[in-house]
């Protein structure tokens, strides 16, 4: 299946794909449209293969050095490439106001999920 997307990803040279139909395996089910392949499929094979040895490392910058061979700032560049090609959204932290008026009991933990939710 590896093989089937790296020959994909070299067929289309880096362009975007589409996919117009998906079936279900095991099944008559099919679905026609247009549907874009999700972010980490859109990777090349190469960029794949890091993130997946980056996940087999539990996230370890220091176990992909060693891994790899390379330094650190050469993974965190990496990494930092393929956040942008992936376009995760950052999230802002939680408002830590209210949970510093939590573990104080100033307010009750409804309250907290109700402010936290705005």
């Amino acid at each position: 299946m590896a093989e089937d997307w790296q020959a994909l990803t070299a067929l289309t040279g880096g362009r975007d794909m589409i996919v117009e139909r998906v079936r279900i395996a095991g099944s008559d089910v099919h679905i026609e449209g247009e549907f874009d392949l999700p972010p980490l499929a859109s990777l090349s094979a190469q960029d794949q293969a890091f993130v997946s040895a980056f996940v087999s490392c539990h996230g370890s910058i220091k176990q992909m050095e060693k891994w790899l061979g390379v330094s650190y700032p050469t993974i965190k560049s990496r990494l930092n490439r393929l956040a942008g090609q992936i376009g995760f959204v950052e999230q802002a932290p939680p408002d830590e106001g209210v949970l510093d008026l939590l573990e104080r009991d100033e307010i009750s933990v409804d309250e907290a999920i109700t402010r936290l939710g705005r």
